[in-house]
């Protein structure tokens, strides 16, 4: 009689006691990762705040965050990667504070105007432009970098903008709005002049910043597309009926020449 239990466990089949604790595994050795990860990005922020440097040494980084060599080139392959890292906290921190600003604001226009302003306090207020000022420099060298990765931490950053410029579209109040390509202008011209302000490391003109969101405002209040559109459509179709009735009349003009010509030719020959 063969022995009925196998040499060797099927590796394809984990019964239900060595699947859980493969999953208890997997767990542990994931929460592992993730505590690894937020103490090198928090040591990461700490001293990039201290310093006002985006490039931190990798030794300084595992110093701060009491870890070796190895567990940080375990979690990252390089130092941008962990840069973009830090880059993404601080952008999803960013957009949770915008986001909260802009649902406490009342209306539509108020919500654009208070999410640009808050953008744009982070190079007005010296403490604010001390923690941006390392991103908002090295921002560009990342995103060439990491370009969906940084397209995508912008995407969340500017959510709440593109909600409520659909909302005023919504309401009304904005008709010409379009919330997905005029929130990415926006963006960019704001973050444009947040890191312009932030190169120069001297006090931002707040008289900029409220032309700037005037601007942005005004631009948003334009005229609704569609109008322009059954505009132009309405000159067309007049310049066409203007055509048509000029053609007519100058047909009539040469019916009633040659009317009075052919009646002059029998008078002639009556004669």
């Amino acid at each position: 009689m063969k022995n009925a239990i196998p040499k060797q466990p099927n590796p394809r089949h984990l019964g239900p006691v060595a699947a859980r604790s493969a999953r208890r595994a997997l767990a542990h050795r994931e929460a592992s990762h993730d505590d690894a990860v937020r103490r090198l990005v928090a040591a990461s922020f700490a001293l990039i705040r201290e310093t006002g440097s985006l490039e931190p040494s990798v030794a300084s980084i595992v110093s701060r965050a009491g870890l070796s060599n190895q567990a940080f080139y375990r979690h990252f392959h390089s130092k941008d990667e962990l840069l973009l890292g830090v880059l993404d906290e601080g952008f999803r921190l960013l957009a949770s504070y915008l986001a909260h600003r802009v649902e406490s604001a009342s209306g539509s226009e108020a919500k654009i105007r208070t999410w640009i302003g808050g953008v744009l306090e982070q190079a007005l207020q010296p403490e604010a432009s001390a923690a941006t000022r390392p991103f908002a420099v090295s921002r560009a060298r990342l995103a060439e970098l990491f370009p969906d990765e940084v397209a995508a931490s912008e995407r969340e950053l500017v959510a709440s903008l593109r909600s409520a410029i659909a909302e005023a579209v919504a309401s009304g109040d904005l008709p010409g709005a379009d919330p997905e390509r005029d929130a990415q202008a926006i963006y960019t011209l704001a973050i444009g002049w947040v890191q312009r302000a932030l190169s120069q490391r001297a006090p931002a003109p707040r008289g900029e910043a409220d032309h700037l969101i005037e601007f942005a405002l005004a631009a948003l209040h334009r005229q609704a597309p569609r109008r322009k559109f059954r505009a132009a459509s309405v000159a067309s179709e007049d310049h066409q009926a203007g055509a048509r009735s000029e053609r007519k009349f100058r047909a009539a003009s040469r019916r009633r020449a040659k009317t009075i010509r052919q009646a002059s030719e029998v008078e002639k020959v009556v004669s």
